[in-house]
């Protein structure tokens, strides 16, 4: 089945400034929206207080009632949902990104310095984000790290690709390495010092609005440090998005060959993939010991991008079915406007669990945290689906969209 983006037989002999203007392309949209509830998932923990590597067998980590089902929804999200969707989010930037140059084609325009454009914007949005609202913020990295993928968007796909195999290789030894080498320490000591960590923080978060900015502020250290951990991981994810893009392996997925692929990816990244987040989840959550938490979530991390594969792929294929598509076209709104969506996520939670409005820091249990979080989700698709039937663009997106496109009229369609 032939995509709406394609331009048809006249393309190459019509005029630029006539070309119709593709469609989006629904699927792409579709796997963002469903990366978006993940996020959501991911950091809902850390803003309630319920995420960090804190002891193993769950101590703590579940909230203040330390429920049964707490433990259960704090274990499912930190197997099924934790590392594993940011990876996604990643690939699907890495894929964008050659859908913006193709549009920097088609309205003839340098395709650098709009890009320079938007990345900067990407930064200060981020960075405003990291100080008011969540010091977790991945719009800087993108920022920053987007800036790779500009220096090597003329690179060949297939080198791009085996980039993408060496920076994970790489990365994955020195994780290996620190997990190797975490193993053999005694962690039980410093507990001391965390819980005076923990009970400092949530005295800020649950403090006045200064309180809430200087501590984010006071944590840019540690998402530095967050940064130099994941940034490889990222740039992987953002070359193979890339490659995936100029390969247009998203543009038709109804092929024989296409879903023969999707399948075979599908069954591989489950089976790497699931073993891993069972056990990032028993040294994080439970049953496992302090002592393997943290080589346990690196070896999870190690292989969450295989089950963010088996996610999209196995999405991919159910779109291709009836009750699928009607799920892509539920999704694809809130992809749209991702970054509308995704500070509007961060505002939400700062207004329930900080300082801001009712300082709720630590004192909810994961059930009710990740619940109130799917309700708010839900909220997001239907409001999404509102707005992008009235309207082409989110708000945040029209104005990252200026900032793109300064200085040069808007095309048209």
């Amino acid at each position: 089945m032939k995509r709406p983006e394609t331009l048809g037989p006249t393309a190459a002999i019509e005029p630029a400034a006539v070309r119709p203007r593709p469609h989006r392309i629904v699927e792409v949209d579709a796997l963002r929206g469903f990366a978006l509830c993940g996020i959501f998932l991911a950091n809902v923990l850390v803003m309630s207080g319920l995420d960090g590597l804190s002891g193993g067998g769950g101590g703590g980590s579940a909230g203040p009632t330390a429920s049964g089902l707490d433990q259960v929804a704090h274990w499912l999200v930190m197997a099924l949902v934790q590392t594993k969707f940011y990876l996604l989010f990643s690939f699907l930037f890495g894929y964008s990104f050659t859908l913006q140059m193709d549009a920097a084609e088609r309205d003839g325009a340098p395709f650098a310095p709009r890009m320079l454009r938007r990345l900067l914007g990407l930064f200060v949005l981020g960075a405003l984000h990291a100080v008011l609202l969540y010091p977790g913020d991945i719009l800087t990295t993108y920022a920053l790290l987007g800036l790779i993928l500009l220096a090597a968007r003329v690179a060949d796909p297939a080198r791009m690709w085996r980039a993408a195999l060496w920076v994970y290789g790489v990365v994955a030894g020195l994780y290996l390495l620190l997990g190797a080498a975490v193993a053999l320490v005694d962690t039980g000591e410093g507990d001391e010092g965390l819980a005076a960590s923990a009970a400092e923080l949530a005295a800020a978060y649950r403090g006045g609005p200064a309180d809430v900015v200087r501590a984010n502020m006071d944590a840019w250290s540690d998402i530095l440090v967050g940064l130099l951990m994941m940034g490889g991981m990222v740039v992987a994810a953002f070359l193979a998005g890339f490659v995936a893009g100029r390969r247009r392996l998203l543009a038709d997925t109804g092929t024989p060959e296409c879903t023969a692929r999707l399948r075979r990816i599908c069954l591989w990244g489950l089976a790497v993939g699931l073993p891993g987040g069972v056990l990032m989840a028993a040294g994080t959550v439970g049953p496992l010991g302090a002592r393997w938490e943290i080589p346990a979530f690196i070896l999870g991390m190690l292989t969450a991008p295989a089950l963010s594969a088996a996610y999209a792929s196995g999405l991919l294929l159910w779109f291709t079915t009836p009750r699928g598509a009607r799920l892509a076209a539920r999704l694809a709104p809130a992809g749209r406007m991702a970054l509308t969506n995704y500070l509007a996520q961060s505002l939400v939670m700062a207004l329930v669990f900080t300082g801001y409005g009712a300082a709720l820091y630590g004192r909810v249990g994961a059930a009710a945290v990740l619940g109130g979080t799917l309700l708010f989700y839900g909220f997001q698709l239907a409001a999404s689906a509102w707005l992008m039937s009235r309207h082409r663009l989110g708000p945040v997106e029209r104005l990252l969209r200026a900032v793109t496109l300064w200085g040069r009229p808007a095309p048209r369609g």
